[in-house]
């Protein structure tokens, strides 16, 4: 099964071009906890698919762009 992880470096650009900086910023925006947004930045937790549709419309990205697999990190 493979492992899926957050773009953290994707995500934190897309962030910051709309003035969000931190877990907090990010976290107010999206409605999500700052505690799950860190894990995620952070890599100790894989994302769920609510949370990562969350994202993506928050800040105008596909999915796609914003998940690696095991495999591609591998790569």
């Amino acid at each position: 099964m493979p492992t899926h992880r957050l773009r953290a470096e994707r995500l934190q650009a897309a962030a910051a071009a709309r003035g969000d900086h931190s877990a907090y910023a990010i976290a107010r925006r999206t409605g999500l906890s700052q505690s799950a947004i860190s894990r995620l930045r952070r890599g100790i937790a894989a994302p769920a698919t609510r949370t990562l549709l969350i994202l993506a419309d928050t800040y105008g990205l596909r999915v796609e762009d914003l998940v690696v697999t095991g495999t591609e990190a591998a790569a």
